[in-house]
C-alpha cells in the first residue's frame, strides 16, 4: 500500500515519504525528545524567579546581586542563539543537540551545588549557552523528521510545551522551594535531560556536519559585543538610572555600534561565510513573523512580570497565591494551543488565527488596563485567561506560518531568528515595562497629590473621617491627624501604581495592534496542509 501510494505521489512528495519511511512510528517518540529538550530551556528562564529571595539568603548576597542569576542565563542565551543554525550546520544537528543537552544537564547539576554567587553566575552562563539551540533547533528537527502533512500537528505539540512551560514555571518553582529546597529546581533537569538525550540519540538520524571552511570570527565578535551589551543595558539600566550611569552609557554606545556593524558585515558581499544568514529575512512571511514574535515575547513575558506586581501590591495576594493564580490561565493556554493546532491541521489559515489572536490580546489588555484597586479575583482571572487565549492563537500560528515559505536549508536559520525575536522581546519587555511603570507611577502620584489641596472638600472630608477613626481608637489629635495623612498618602500611591500598571497593559495592547500590518505580510494559506506543503 505504501509503495503504491509512493508511485502515485508527485515528485515533490517523494522526499517526505522517504523521511516517513526512515522514521516510521518512532518519529512520535522522537517528537517527545524534541519537546522535552525545548521545555528544559524555557522552563529555566522563569522557574527561578520566585526562588531568588530564598537563594539570596542562602548564597549570602543582596537582592540586586542575585538578579544576575537570571541575567547571566538570558545573556548567554541571547548571544549564542543567532549562531545556532551555523553551529548545527558545522557540527551536525544531532551532535549539536546531544552536546548541548549534555552541557545543560551538567550545568544544572553544578547550579544545584553552587556555594556562592560567583559560582552560580558562571554555571548559569554555561546553562544559558547550552540551552540556546534547544528551541530553534528542535523546531528545525521536527520539520526534517515529519512529512509535510504532519508538520503542523507535530509543531503544535512542540509549541504547546514552549508556551505553557514559562506560564507554569513560577508556580512550579514556588512549589518546589516550599516543599523541598531551591536546588531541586535545577536537579529536576537531570532526569528530564537524560531522557531527552536518550530519545534523540537513539532515534534521530540527523546529517553529519561540515567541518572545515571559513569561520566568521568578526561576526561572532560583533554579535557577542552587540547583543551582550544591549542585554546588560536592558537588565541593569532601570536600577542604575539608565544613561546617567557611565557604564550603562558606554555599553549602550558599544551595543548599538556593534549591532549595526554586525548587520552590515553579515550582509556584505565580502563576507563569504556569515555566522547569521540575515538574507532569509527577504522572505516577507519570516520578516513579518519575526516582528510579531518580538511583540508576542514582549506581551507574554511582560505580562508575567506585570500581573504578580499588580496582584501582590494592589489586590493583596501573597507571593504563593499570585503564583498559583497563574495556573488556571496556563491550562487555558494549553487548551488554546491544542485547539489552534487542530484548526491549522484542518486548513484554517494560520494568518487568520494570528489575526484573531492579536485582537483577543488587544481586548484582554484593554480589560487589564481598566482594573481598579477594588477589582476582585474573578475580574483579574477572566482578563488573564483571555490573554492566554490570544497568546495561544497568535504564537503557534506565527511559529508555523512564519517558516512555511522557507526552503529546507533555510529552516534552521529562520527558526533561530524567531527564537531570538521571542527572547529579545521578553527581555526588552520586562526592562521597558519596569521603567515605564516606575515613571508613570511618579507621574500619576504627582497629579493625584496636586489635587489634595486644602480647598478640596472631598479630600478634606476623607482626612477628617480618618482622623476621627484614629482618635476614636485612642490616638491623641496630633497623632491621629498625622496618621490620617499617612494613610491618605498611601492610598494615593496605591492608586497611582494601579494607574501605572493599567497604562502598561494598554501599551502592550497597542503594540499588538501594530502587529496587524506585519501579519498581513504572512501568506494567508500558510496553515494546515498548505503550510506543510510549503516546505
Amino acid at each position: 500500500m505504501a509503495a503504491s501510494a509512493a508511485l502515485k505521489a508527485p515528485t515533490a512528495r517523494l522526499e517526505p515519504l522517504k523521511e516517513l519511511g526512515a522514521y516510521g512510528a518512532t518519529r512520535w517518540i522522537l517528537l517527545a525528545g524534541f519537546v522535552l529538550s525545548a521545555v528544559l530551556e524555557v522552563l529555566d528562564t522563569s522557574i527561578i524567579n520566585p526562588v531568588l529571595p530564598t537563594m539570596a539568603g542562602n548564597l549570602g548576597c543582596t537582592f540586586q546581586e542575585i538578579g544576575w542569576v537570571s541575567t547571566s542565563y538570558i545573556l548567554a542565551n541571547v548571544i549564542v542563539l543567532p549562531m545556532t543554525a551555523w553551529l548545527a550546520q558545522r557540527f551536525g544537528l544531532r551532535q549539536y543537540l546531544l552536546v548541548s543537552i549534555g552541557a545543560f544537564i551538567a550545568a544544572s547539576a553544578l547550579c544545584g551545588i553552587a556555594t556562592n554567587l560567583n559560582e552560580m553566575i558562571l554555571f548559569r552562563l554555561i546553562q544559558g549557552a547550552a540551552g540556546a539551540p534547544l528551541i530553534s533547533m528542535t523546531q528545525a528537527g521536527i520539520a526534517e523528521v515529519f512529512p509535510p502533512h504532519e508538520v503542523t500537528k507535530s509543531q503544535s505539540i512542540w509549541a504547546l510545551g514552549i508556551t505553557v512551560a514559562p506560564a507554569l514555571a513560577p508556580t512550579l518553582g514556588g512549589w518546589i522551594t516550599d516543599n523541598y529546597a531551591w536546588p531541586w529546581i535545577f536537579f529536576i533537569n537531570i532526569p528530564t535531560g537524560l531522557l531527552a538525550m536518550f530519545l534523540i540519540g537513539r532515534y534521530y538520524k540527523g546529517a553529519l556536519g561540515q567541518l572545515g571552511g571559513r569561520v566568521d570570527w568578526l561576526g561572532i565578535g560583533l554579535l557577542a559585543a552587540g547583543l551582550g551589551s544591549i542585554q546588560y543595558v536592558l537588565e541593569e539600566g532601570q536600577q542604575n538610572d539608565w544613561l546617567a550611569d557611565a557604564m550603562i552609557f558606554k555599553l549602550t554606545v558599544i551595543g548599538i555600534s556593534a549591532t549595526v556593524g554586525f548587520v552590515l558585515w553579515q550582509l556584505s558581499a565580502r563576507n563569504k561565510a556569515p555566522i547569521v544568514d540575515l538574507r532569509v529575512l527577504k522572505d516577507r512571511g519570516l520578516s513579518g513573523a519575526t516582528v510579531v514574535m518580538f511583540v508576542a515575547g514582549f506581551g507574554l513575558y511582560g505580562g508575567l512580570y506585570l500581573f504578580p506586581l499588580f496582584a501582590q501590591t494592589v489586590l493583596g495576594f501573597t507571593a504563593s497565591k499570585s503564583g498559583l493564580f497563574m495556573f488556571d490561565p496556563g491550562l487555558v493556554l494549553a487548551f488554546t494551543m491544542m485547539t489552534t493546532g487542530i484548526l491549522m491541521q484542518r486548513r484554517v489559515p494560520g494568518r487568520d488565527l494570528a489575526m484573531c489572536g492579536a485582537v483577543v490580546m488587544m481586548t484582554s489588555m484593554w480589560l487589564l488596563g481598566h482594573m481598579t484597586s477594588s477589582s476582585n479575583e474573578s475580574d483579574a482571572q477572566f482578563a488573564l485567561e483571555l490573554s492566554r487565549v490570544g497568546i495561544g492563537l497568535l504564537m503557534l500560528s506565527v511559529i508555523v506560518a512564519g517558516v512555511a515559505g522557507l526552503k529546507p536549508q533555510a529552516m534552521k536559520q529562520g527558526a533561530a531568528l524567531l527564537g531570538l525575536a521571542r527572547q529579545l522581546g521578553g527581555s526588552f519587555g520586562i526592562a521597558a515595562l519596569s521603567t515605564y511603570v516606575t515613571r508613570m507611577t511618579d507621574f500619576h502620584r504627582y497629579d493625584l497629590a496636586a489635587r489634595m489641596y486644602s480647598g478640596n472638600s472631598i479630600a478634606a472630608d476623607r482626612a477628617h473621617l480618618m482622623t476621627g477613626a484614629l482618635y476614636a481608637k485612642g490616638y491623641d489629635m496630633s497623632r491621629a491627624t498625622a496618621g490620617a495623612q499617612t494613610i491618605l498618602d498611601g492610598q494615593v500611591t496605591r492608586q497611582a501604581y494601579t494607574m501605572a500598571i493599567n497604562n502598561a497593559h494598554v501599551l502592550i495592547g497597542v503594540l499588538f495592534a501594530l502587529t496587524i500590518p506585519c501579519l498581513m505580510l504572512m501568506k494567508r494559506r500558510a496553515g494546515g496542509g498548505d503550510a506543510a506543503a510549503a516546505h
